[in-house]
């Protein structure tokens, strides 16, 4: 049985819908508390690491730095990957009302998912109470 032109644009929204949501929800979960992590504190970080690991005649702590430095390099790099987050929380408020609408999700889930209250309020998602 073929599927109509309407069914298809229906299951062609939902995943650009899926894809949207999905990739904000991602770049939300990677935020962590506290001091957000730059490459000029990673750039300093390394600085510090460089400048021990110069100094340090101790073996085993040699290669404590060592993988510390690496470490730090590896974080370096997936900073300078930069992610439009305007752009993704753009195509989030786009999608995020109809997909809640269709897939039953509240308020209460997008905000325990991390997503912020006022995101939640330009994507139309009205705070309710749950019961």
């Amino acid at each position: 049985m073929a599927m109509s032109d309407e069914h298809k644009a229906a299951i062609a929204r939902g995943r650009e819908e899926s894809r949207a949501i999905k990739a904000y929800l991602e770049t939300v979960a990677d935020r962590k508390p506290g001091r957000p992590v730059t490459v000029q504190s990673v750039t300093e970080k390394l600085n510090r690491i460089e400048a021990k690991l110069a100094g340090e005649g101790d073996p085993l702590k040699r290669l404590e730095l060592v993988q510390s430095r690496l470490d730090a390099e590896d974080q370096l790099r997936s900073l300078e990957v930069s992610v439009d987050v305007d752009a993704l929380e753009s195509d989030f408020v786009k999608h995020a009302a109809s997909y809640s609408d269709r897939k039953g999700i509240s308020y209460s889930a997008w905000r325990e998912a991390g997503v912020s209250a006022p995101v939640l309020k330009k994507a139309g998602i009205a705070r309710t109470r749950r019961g």
